[in-house]
């Protein structure tokens, strides 16, 4: 697969270490949260909130300026929309990869009938270990999840479902699943490479879909980089359709 540019830090200093960069209680900082990424306190991820007023323009160079006091060399955020992305464009972000969106309306998905040796049960913290060690595997490293991602892939919506497939008694893939009113999230998709093509991811998407329905939602969104024809793939067979408007992830790099 191709490799994304390596994010490194070069220096010492404070850093994130402490975990979340406390910013004061000034209107602008909190419309940004910032965490390290994959647990390294010198590259933040910067996003906006959940909820409430977007950040401008201002907001995010006042955070950069923070983050430069600390040490911090380098930041990526989130996956944006355009206009998410906008200020942080003019704060000096440039664009680090595009992914695709993809939605799908669930009264009209495809369940595609699945035979596999695979089982699902329900993720249990105790499954957490196992699925970092197959998410490291399945995805190339800027894209792999930390215990911080996973945890906050299950809490970013109101109510969510965690699933683990099991082979032969060893996880071999996992999905988590959001909901917030009747609007869908498939979350996070990983299966082992060693079994790919054995309908485990299939199983997975059904599953959720499933779940979904049962709750009220009408509509199911994913996202996945341009270059995942893979994930593409499978995405595209059962239902989901890509968005005109893609996604945009950002970086940003301390002037040296």
């Amino acid at each position: 697969m191709d490799q994304a540019p390596a994010l490194r830090h070069q220096n010492k200093r404070v850093g994130l270490s402490g975990g979340r960069l406390s910013l004061g209680s000034r209107v602008g900082f909190r419309r940004l949260r910032v965490t390290p990424w994959q647990g390294d306190p010198f590259v933040a991820l910067v996003g906006p909130v959940k909820s409430g007023r977007a950040p401008t323009s201002d907001d995010v160079r006042r955070c950069i300026g923070a983050l430069d006091l600390r040490g911090v060399d380098q930041a990526v955020t989130p996956a944006l929309t355009p206009f998410e992305a906008e200020p942080f464009f003019q704060a000096g972000f440039r664009l680090f990869e595009r992914l695709h969106l993809l939605s799908c309306r669930l009264d009209t998905a495809t369940r595609r009938a699945v035979e596999s040796p695979a089982k699902l049960i329900r993720g249990r913290p105790w499954h957490n270990r196992a699925v970092l060690e197959l998410d490291s595997r399945a995805f190339r490293g800027f894209w792999r999840f930390d215990k911080l991602a996973l945890a906050e892939a299950k809490n970013a919506t109101p109510s969510s479902r965690f699933r683990v497939a099991k082979l032969d008694g060893r996880v071999v893939g996992y999905a988590v699943t959001g909901r917030a009113g009747q609007r869908g999230y498939l979350q996070r998709l990983a299966v082992d490479p060693d079994v790919q093509g054995r309908r485990i991811g299939t199983m997975l998407v059904n599953d959720s879909f499933d779940w979904l329905r049962r709750r009220g939602a009408d509509q199911s969104l994913v996202n996945t980089q341009e270059t995942n024809a893979t994930a593409l793939g499978l995405y595209e067979s059962v239902g989901y359709r890509r968005q005109a408007d893609g996604l945009l992830v950002l970086r940003w790099d301390k002037a040296t």
